[in-house]
């Protein structure tokens, strides 16, 4: 048989592992007594040395049929065998991968698993954020003063990224302020009494401001019952909602909607869609002027009854209200904590926290702001105005004897401690924190904002700026925590 046959027996496995003879082949392992077939077999391997696979390389002569049978076998590998060891070999990177990614993985699993967790307590409204015992006075050269309105400021809203503040007075003017540069982004002038027809703006004292969550809407209330929607980014005027009989006091965004709440000294609160420029409904139940409002994400809001003493939780889509007693005076200031808890004061010197589920006060500062007033007939310092830290446990509240005080609530919000007292001159008409808690903003006047019982000539009219510091952290907590 011609060599050619020879090698396609060698190069066919199937042929290979046949033990069979055929006419003119030897079987591997034979010996050709002559040795021609042994040198010719030789000669051929030498060939096609190059050109053969590593199958036949195996298929030695010498080489035992056992020996050879594995060795094939363990080189032959399946396309499902090659596809299970990429596999396999793709595991182990990402396994390394991982190995060195761990630590930091493991960090955002808790932080995804803190955060929903925080989320899940504050639609509940027991979301307390323990940041007040980190405070520190801020020294008063830090603390920054904005002026630009001519008479007292009576509110003022931040926007929801903590950049700019919306501030208005009774000289009938709305400021834009860029936080960081302190400087004026837009003014929006107030008009003079009888000019309603065609000014644009308000030509009354402006009592109250809100901002929606988004930032887009700016809404105004004025002693002329009108409520006035702004566009924040622009300043431009959209609508204007009538309705109220008396001066509108109050005014609140509910939380990721653009439903407006407004109070009134009307007694009544009303509804408002905003995106529609509609009205949606009225509630009724204080029996005196409304002097306060405030409202999260529930679709309820609270507000304060002024003379009648009352503090007011009202179920908007139930159509009921909660009434709660308290206070000894006026109640001219609320702000709720957070969906559960709130804060307000009065003029008889008193600061409460309230739970919604109790009709009474959780807790009570009397005289909050000290007394004024000759020996035996002394009256506490009014309580203008409260602010709360959402969420968490700080809070503080204005008056006009020249002090603005921060307060650490309690566990459950079960009684007030003053952590620190910061200056400013004046009437306190207006108290915001911003949202990430980096500063407090204060709005100041000469008088209080809902009347001229007095006047602190001393005092100006402007915005203070008031740092939150907190205490520097300590190096072996840090290291002990890592």
């Amino acid at each position: 048989m011609s060599s050619s046959f020879f090698l396609k027996t060698k190069e066919n496995p199937k042929f290979a592992k046949k033990g069979k003879n055929t006419a003119g082949t030897k079987r591997k392992g034979d010996v050709d007594p002559t040795g021609k077939g042994k040198l010719r077999a030789k000669k051929s391997s030498s060939k096609y040395n190059e050109e053969i696979s590593s199958d036949s390389e195996t298929e030695s002569a010498t080489a035992p049929k056992k020996r050879q049978s594995t060795e094939q076998i363990e080189y032959e590998e399946t396309p499902q065998e090659k596809k299970l060891r990429l596999a396999k070999l793709y595991l182990e990177q990402l396994k390394e991968e991982e190995e060195n990614k761990a630590e930091e993985a493991s960090f955002e699993t808790d932080l995804i698993a803190g955060r929903l967790q925080e989320e899940v307590l504050e639609q509940r409204g027991k979301l307390q954020r323990l940041i007040a015992k980190d405070l520190i006075p801020p020294d008063p050269s830090e603390i920054r003063m904005f002026r630009g309105h001519k008479l007292p400021i009576t509110c003022l809203v931040i926007t929801p990224d903590d950049k700019y503040i919306f501030s208005a007075a009774k000289d009938c003017s709305i400021i834009k302020w860029d936080v960081e540069s302190g400087k004026k982004i837009h003014t929006i002038p107030g008009g003079r009494k009888g000019t309603e027809d065609r000014h644009v703006g308000h030509t009354a004292h402006i009592l109250c401001m809100a901002i929606s969550s988004d930032g887009k809407y700016l809404a105004t209330g004025d002693m002329n019952n009108l409520i006035m929607i702004w566009e924040a980014e622009s300043c431009k005027h959209l609508y204007k909602f009538t309705g109220h009989k008396g001066a509108v006091s109050g005014l609140s965004f509910r939380k990721g909607t653009h439903d407006l709440y407004s109070a009134s000294h009307d007694r009544s609160i009303k509804v408002w869609n905003v995106d529609e420029n509609a009205y949606v409904e009225t509630l009724f139940g204080h029996q005196d002027s409304i002097t306060g409002l405030d409202s999260l994400s529930r679709e309820r809001c609270v507000t304060a009854g002024g003379r009648d003493g009352t503090v007011r939780v009202w179920k908007i889509a139930e159509e009921s209200q909660l009434v709660f007693h308290g206070h000894e005076g006026s109640i001219d200031c609320i702000q709720l904590i957070n969906e559960e808890h709130m804060v307000t004061g009065a003029d008889d010197g008193s600061v409460c926290l309230w739970s919604v589920n109790k009709k009474k006060p959780l807790s009570t500062v009397k005289r909050a702001h000290g007394c004024h007033g000759d020996a035996g007939i002394e009256q506490p310092h009014w309580v203008s105005s409260v602010a709360a830290l959402q969420n968490s446990d700080t809070i503080a509240s204005g008056s006009h004897n020249s002090e603005v005080n921060v307060w650490k609530c309690g566990q459950n919000y079960r009684g007030l401690q003053p952590l620190f007292s910061v200056p400013v001159s004046g009437f306190v008409n207006s108290l915001k924190f911003s949202s990430s808690g980096q500063f407090l903003v204060a709005g100041v006047g000469q008088e209080h904002r809902l009347g001229r019982w007095w006047r602190l000539k001393e005092a100006k009219n402007g915005i203070y700026v008031i740092p939150l510091k907190r205490k520097p952290s300590d190096p072996e907590e840090t290291k002990s925590a890592e």
